[in-house]
């Protein structure tokens, strides 16, 4: 019997709740330092029955996520792991006001917490504490020489961590909060651990639009590093089943996911910089190359990057990869699995061509293709505006793989 495999104290709750029978548990949020898990596929004759409501925190954009009913809380106490050896218990929580409160209390325990954002979900920890860094690190697989962007939850917290000039100004009163890192001279004082910046002397700084995300970052009061939630190099996440997907994703090696749905824009934030002194683009992304022109009254200069010295994330050249091949600008062969622009299809990007929808459902897409177990081609994207972001993405991800 399912309850005779549950602690006492959660066979306790069944038993008072009169729960007659249940086939399986989720772990759903935890509060006051416990688990909760939501008991599904039950039949419920007592007064404990509570119903998960609709967030009351506004989740922007997409509004397709329905959060799923009736259910059972049952409690049950969390066991935490750091021991790399062995896989920890991924809580998973409601972004309610105990869910957060719970996330905050796991990052200023140290702990890593994947975090939704408008971009993408985000492997948050605290970015003073080096031994949080380093989690990140770990559970991604990440390569140390490769810097994380910093999270914060207003401009004057980002003046805390980073020295702005005239043109950051300009661009943080036009796009924060949004998708838009800036990456910045480092303060003496900021007090961030080294391993965020890998060694340099300036620092990715964003300031996220996600409400979950901002009342986290004021709950915590901490700066957060917070790469994208996945496995190091394979494709991002944009809804928490991915951070937690068994291919690619994180389950067992962080303490939670906050779950809030599915991710509006769907892909990484736009990087600026002044490496010459002059605006530079550093990666495409959620914020197009076109907008910030204008809001600066002047093109940006374009980045070479170097694979081997990234000087901001997203610059390696294999990135946001799935398993199978991938061919780009490419019509359907035999035996492949198709992503379509500008076509109606069972894996179309957006079938009236529109960039916004296809920038929102490329890593989906691109995670619903790879599971088919076929090589893939991808149809022609427009090179401009989210296009360029897009294509960016797609060309990291059928370059080639380095060795293991």
């Amino acid at each position: 019997m399912f309850e005779d495999s549950l602690p006492a104290s959660s066979r306790i709750a069944l038993a008072v709740s009169g729960v007659a029978s249940a086939k399986r548990s989720v772990a759903e949020t935890s509060r006051n330092g416990t688990t909760w898990f939501r008991i599904k596929s039950i039949c419920v004759t007592g007064a404990l029955k509570l119903i998960w409501s609709p967030l009351r925190l506004g989740i922007p954009a997409r509004r397709d996520y329905q959060p799923q009913s009736p259910a059972i809380l049952v409690r049950e106490t969390p066991r935490l792991n750091r021991n790399p050896a062995s896989r920890m218990q991924t809580l998973r929580l409601i972004p309610d006001d105990d869910g957060i409160a719970r996330a905050a209390a796991l990052l200023a325990q140290g702990e890593c917490v994947a975090i939704p954002t408008e971009t993408v979900y985000g492997l948050a920890a605290n970015a003073r504490d080096g031994a949080a860094v380093a989690r990140i690190y770990q559970a991604k697989g990440r390569p140390s020489f490769n810097p994380l962007i910093v999270h914060v939850h207003d401009l004057d917290a980002a003046r805390a961590i980073a020295t702005l000039p005239p043109q950051a100004l300009t661009l943080a009163h036009a796009f924060w909060p949004g998708p838009l890192t800036m990456v910045l001279p480092l303060r003496a004082d900021a007090g961030i651990a080294s391993l965020v910046t890998a060694g340099l002397d300036t620092i990715g700084l964003r300031v996220p639009a996600h409400p979950v995300a901002q009342a986290l970052l004021r709950r915590a009061n901490l700066p957060l590093a917070a790469p994208s939630a996945n496995a190091s190099g394979r494709i991002s996440p944009t809804h928490a089943d991915h951070v937690l997907a068994p291919d690619g994703g994180l389950d067992g090696r962080i303490a939670a996911t906050l779950d809030a749905g599915p991710c509006a824009v769907g892909l990484e934030s736009t990087i600026i910089g002044w490496p010459e002194g002059r605006a530079t683009l550093l990666r495409p992304g959620g914020i197009p190359a076109e907008r910030i022109e204008a809001a600066l009254g002047q093109p940006l200069a374009r980045h070479q990057a170097d694979p081997a010295a990234p000087n901001a994330p997203g610059q390696l050249t294999s990135h946001y990869a799935p398993n199978a091949p991938l061919r780009l600008n490419a019509e359907p062969r035999p035996g492949e699995t198709h992503l379509a622009f500008g076509t109606p299809g069972p894996l179309s990007l957006s079938a009236k061509g529109d960039l916004t929808e296809a920038a929102s459902r490329l890593f989906d897409l691109l995670r619903r293709a790879d599971a088919l177990g076929c090589p893939i081609s991808v149809a022609p994207i427009p090179d401009h505006g989210l296009g360029q972001a897009i294509n960016d993405r797609l060309r990291r991800a059928a370059a080639p793989r380095p060795s293991s």
